[in-house]
């Protein structure tokens, strides 16, 4: 560790050393009514026809200048644009902020402002949604969630209305990484598949990476999302306020210390706060009585509180310092199971360093995360895990000429989990675990003529496991024209972490962590017939990516971008659902498949991935489709996953009306294919051999049925169909206060969409009917 930290220095010194040649323009891009960083900004010298497009933090910097007089433009597509005039001396380093003032929705002829990033950044398999994105997307009582935006993202395969678990190009829930400001949350959606964790009026950007992803990113073999929240408003107090028959919320931002003065220079500070609290599981009685007629609990059992809080201050040359925590929790009461509940928080700082005399951009956090999850089901013993972890690491960033740049890094990790749950005799099975991780990176992005290219590399270190693993990245781009360009991205990634149900189950309510398992068999079946030895393993996962593809831009807003991809995943762990002798030395003869915990399976994803958008002033059109197959290996036959959904289709239509466009219909329709399930065979009374060998079996039978089952996963569910409508109107009144009303209607047609058979009774239970709602919030 020592070592690592002197190689970040030595790196830190003398890359500063060798790029401080040539004066440099750089700094910060903010709203003016708000203090919030503007991001993806063009800041464009008009003299040199170059320039820079800021990032998440409203930085830019504009390497290799000369002294003299440029005229500067900072150009968005939400904002007015600003033309000043900067004077930079011979080997300046020279910080400048501009503060641009939000303007007129831009028609179809400029709603291309991605251009500049288009044409520099390889975004090979990556979604990226802002605030206005997510509230386009039809919700359920005028509550924008980012749920409904990340389920219609191509590739992404939602289990429903109900469980509320995403699978992400052939990868399970607990091989996707979700980041809150750098932070991990470890379940981020709640029991009622309509809603996250998340506020939907602080996200600044929500970056979704289905495959393919750099060396910045590690820990998950699957995917990546990347949610980051705005700072507070730090010149006055502003907020929302909103109720629906599904929640209510409140959020309120605070200035701390203002900056009273437009262009004044100084340190600033703002608070946020906000909170969620379910309402559904007492309105829907009254509302919505003939959902789950049936139960002796009447309406949707759901209930769920998310608490969020920061601190923010920033310094005139625009350092920042972010101090937050949180506090999500759920609770439901399913049919068939008495509670299931989960709760998780945390903790942490974030801040961002930009020296006045430096090229360098330093990036850093610390935090802490907790999440604990129970489940009991009728007259069984509950099922628990919990994780708890931490995470600090710094990110150096150098920018350099031509879009070029140098990101590098260096993250440590622990996580404790604790896992408890019970077999079909009631003897418990608790597996505790605490490890430890390391990781470097470093990542180049060359851009140059049509080319961008992007190599990385990620040095991963499982302490605890004395585990090793260099993870080779690489992204490009060809820019065979300025509206058609060619992609591609792959790399080896591995994780720690498996799920504490296994990926077999038809459906997965309970969603647990724990650490890589050493209990494992000690010889692995390949799917090429060779044997894998596995004796000096454990049970790490790992995969694969490979993505090519192309992007265009068709006619004036409307766009196009096509992706193939493959994922192996080499090893997988899996709960071990054979096992059924102890691992003891009374058994040391006996296959390993039938004692160890866990199993080590193998799998492949493949498929294509279709998104159309087309957006004007008044109009905005988005239509996903996905092909795809997902299967596993474990060692004797090949299988379909039970989220092996094979057709995938989003279509949603959005209309803004009214001279003052206070008026917007969305219409959003779903369809996917029918998901796999093992079929029941057949069904048998049980057996009882408490006895032993001696047993009478016709007067010591036990008084239930055992099933035999046929194929794993050979049937298929109906298709699924669902289609969402709402329609808002927007009052606007002065000193920057609106309110929104808005009418929903989920599932409009009424389709029963299948949620799971009781395997008993033959009863189906459905996902949620249709469901009216009315919202309104008030903005302040």
């Amino acid at each position: 560790m020592k070592h690592i930290l002197l190689l970040i220095l030595f790196v830190t010194l003398t890359t500063t050393s060798i790029f401080a040649q040539d004066a440099v323009l750089k700094g910060f891009v903010y709203d003016v009514k708000s203090g919030e960083p503007v991001p993806f900004t063009n800041v464009y010298i008009k003299e040199l026809e170059t320039g820079a497009v800021t990032d998440l933090d409203g930085f830019y910097q504009i390497p290799k200048l000369k002294e003299g007089t440029y005229t500067i433009k900072i150009t968005n597509v939400q904002y007015d644009s600003l033309i000043e005039t900067v004077t930079i001396e011979k080997n300046q380093m020279l910080t400048k902020i501009f503060n641009i003032k939000e303007g007129a929705i831009l028609d179809v002829v400029e709603i291309n402002s991605n251009k500049t990033e288009n044409l520099t950044d390889t975004k090979v398999s990556v979604i990226k949604l802002d605030k206005k994105d997510i509230y386009r997307v039809p919700n359920i009582g005028g509550e924008a969630d980012i749920i409904s935006a990340l389920t219609i993202t191509p590739g992404v395969v939602s289990s429903g209305d109900q469980g509320g678990q995403i699978y992400v190009r052939g990868g399970t829930p607990i091989q996707n990484k979700i980041l809150l400001d750098g932070m991990t949350i470890y379940n981020p959606f709640h029991s009622i598949g309509f809603f996250s964790v998340f506020e939907t009026e602080l996200i600044k950007s929500a970056e979704i990476y289905t495959g393919g992803f750099g060396a910045k990113y590690g820990g998950r073999i699957s995917s990546i999302m990347d949610i980051t929240y705005k700072d507070g408003n730090t010149k006055k107090v502003s907020g929302l306020i909103s109720a629906s028959p599904f929640m209510g919320r409140a959020v309120l931002e605070v200035p701390l210390i203002k900056q009273k003065e437009e262009g004044e220079r100084k340190t600033t500070g703002s608070f946020i706060l906000s909170a969620k609290q379910s309402l559904i599981e007492w309105s829907s009685k009254a509302l919505y009585p003939y959902v789950n007629k049936d139960s002796d609990d009447k309406g949707l059992p759901f209930r769920f509180t998310d608490i969020y809080g920061k601190f923010s201050f920033k310094t005139p040359t625009g350092s920042k310092f972010s101090f937050f925590g949180f506090y999500f929790g759920d609770r439901v009461n399913y049919q068939a199971i008495e509670n299931l509940n989960w709760k998780s928080f945390g903790g942490g700082l974030n801040f961002i360093l930009a020296p006045p005399k430096s090229k360098q951009l330093i990036k850093g956090h610390i935090n802490f995360s907790n999440y604990s999850t129970t489940m009991k089901e009728n007259l069984a013993q509950p099922d628990s895990s919990a994780i708890f972890g931490f995470d600090a690491g710094f990110d150096f960033t150098y920018y350099m000429a031509g879009s070029s740049q140098l990101d590098y890094g260096i993250v440590i990790s622990g996580f404790k989990t604790d896992f408890k749950t019970y077999n079909k005799i009631g003897y418990p099975i608790v597996a505790e675990n605490f490890s430890t991780e390391i990781a470097a990176y470093a990542t180049y992005k060359l851009v140059k003529s049509i080319v961008v290219f992007e190599p990385g590399v990620r040095i991963q270190y499982y302490a605890s496991y004395n585990k090793f693993f260099a993870e080779p990245r690489l992204s490009m781009k060809i820019n065979a024209h300025e509206s058609f360009r060619i992609k591609m991205a792959g790399g080896f990634y591995t994780q720690n972490f498996t799920s504490a149900v296994s990926d077999r189950n038809v459906t997965q309510l309970f969603y647990g962590f724990l650490s890589a398992p050493t209990d494992i068999q000690g010889k692995f079946t390949q799917k090429n017939g060779k044997e894998k030895d596995l004796s000096d393993q454990v049970g790490l996962q790992s995969a694969w990516h490979a993505v090519a593809g192309f992007e265009a831009d068709i006619a004036k807003g409307f766009t196009m971008n096509l992706e193939g991809y493959y994922k192996w995943f080499n090893q997988l762990t899996n709960l071990n659902t054979n096992k059924i002798f102890p691992d003891n030395s009374a058994n040391s003869q006996v296959d390993d498949l039938l004692k160890k915990d866990f199993i080590v399976e193998s799998g492949e994803a493949w498929g294509i991935d279709l998104l159309l958008k087309y957006a004007t002033k008044r109009i905005n059109v988005w239509a996903a489709y996905s092909l795809a197959k997902v299967t596993r290996w474990d060692g004797f036959k090949e299988y379909a996953t039970i989220y092996d959904r094979r057709h995938n289709c989003n279509l949603m239509f959005s209309y803004i009306a009214g001279k003052k466009m206070d008026w917007e219909f969305t219409i959003r329709w779903n369809f996917g294919s029918g998901m796999p399930f093992t079929q029941t065979a057949g069904v048998y009374q049980g057996v009882d051999f408490s006895g032993g060998v001696n047993t009478d079996v016709i007067t010591n039978n036990p008084n239930y049925l055992e099933f035999l089952y046929g194929d794993i996963n050979t049937g298929r569910l109906p298709d699924y169909h669902r289609m969402d409508i709402s329609a808002k109107k927007i009052f606007r009144f002065k000193n920057d206060m609106q309110l929104d009303l808005q009418v929903s209607v989920t599932n409009v047609y009424n389709r029963k969409n299948i949620f799971y058979i009781n395997r008993l009774t033959g009863e189906a239970v459905y996902q949620l009917p249709i469901l009216p709602s009315l919202g309104c919030s008030f903005k302040f």
